[in-house]
């Protein structure tokens, strides 16, 4: 497997010196992307998750999850709209109303100043939906019920499995496809805990304990690559729900810190679009696949 030292751009400026005689710079440049971007495809190029990347994300963590924590314990605003001004506010409200799903971008500071993130960056995301004629025990138990996630959030999660539940913990093994570009399949382990504040209000925090990028998924073929050395897609995750039954329904927020590799410079117009795109996009398909499994039931929950 190439290194990624093996796709700078001295290399490549050496390759179309050596081409330049037998080509025009135009059909050189079509050829060049297009063995790049066949070459990226089918076989990722490895990036080693380093300590100090590691670190500026667990620092990133722990900040959000103490403001999460001090939200809750000292009844600041529920739902991240209630903070908004009031003409946003208003806005956000009537358009969750016509059941639209309502995103922000987030950034949780250190004292003021931004993390830096070594080698990897940091998404942050925060997106809420309203559910009509939902109620919080409704909500809850169509998203904990982790053996059938599939009938509501596929093809994002190709399976989920329970290994674990005590409670309000779970630890929940889910596959993940994602396509854009490139198609990348992951496999990652969550512990996640449910927490009941009273008849209308409920959160949970979830965190990957293992991540591993798939090859050659559900074929005699398939492989997993070394944790933290592989193409750098998903290092880690941490997930924030909120629910609030109000206003005849149910309010579902979800927030989520990811964790990936920097872009290349030789390979920005590939990988950008899957780095930087799929979190907010990831955010907002789950949003409104949750919608849709609470207004119409898949057959595992019709029955009950």
């Amino acid at each position: 497997m190439m290194g990624s030292k093996g796709l700078r751009r001295p290399n490549a400026q050496r390759q179309a010196q050596g081409l330049r005689r037998g080509f025009a710079v135009s059909s050189l440049a079509v050829l060049v992307l297009s063995l790049t971007a066949t070459s990226f495809a089918a076989e990722p190029v490895p990036v080693n998750l380093r300590r100090p990347t590691l670190d500026a994300f667990d620092r990133y963590v722990t900040l959000t999850d103490a403001q999460n924590d001090e939200d809750l314990r000292e009844a600041h605003a529920f739902l991240w709209v209630d903070a908004l001004p009031e003409a946003r506010r208003t806005e956000a409200y009537a358009e969750m109303k016509r059941g639209d799903v309502v995103i922000d971008k987030r950034e949780t500071r250190d004292n003021g100043k931004p993390i830096h993130c070594p080698g990897g960056l940091i998404h942050h995301w925060v997106g809420s939906v309203f559910i009509p004629g939902a109620t919080l025990a409704q909500t809850l138990t169509l998203v904990e019920d982790y053996a059938h996630h599939t009938q509501v959030y596929a093809p994002y999660e190709l399976r989920s499995q329970v290994l674990a539940h005590d409670d309000g913990h779970y630890k929940v093994s889910f596959r993940y496809l994602r396509k854009k570009v490139i198609t990348v399949v992951l496999d990652a382990v969550f512990d996640i805990d449910y927490h009941t504040m009273d008849a209308t209000r409920a959160w949970s925090r979830g965190r990957t304990v293992s991540v591993r990028q798939i090859e050659d998924h559900d074929t005699p073929r398939e492989s997993a690559l070394p944790e933290g050395d592989d193409g750098g897609y998903l290092w880690g995750m941490v997930t924030y729900w909120r629910f609030l039954e109000r206003d005849g329904g149910t309010y579902v927020q979800s927030e989520s810190v990811s964790l990936t590799r920097t872009v290349p410079a030789a390979l920005a117009w590939l990988v950008d679009p899957f780095i930087k795109e799929i979190p907010r996009e990831s955010l907002d398909s789950i949003l409104k696949d949750t919608r849709k499994g609470v207004l119409h039931p898949p057959t595992s929950q019709a029955a009950l």
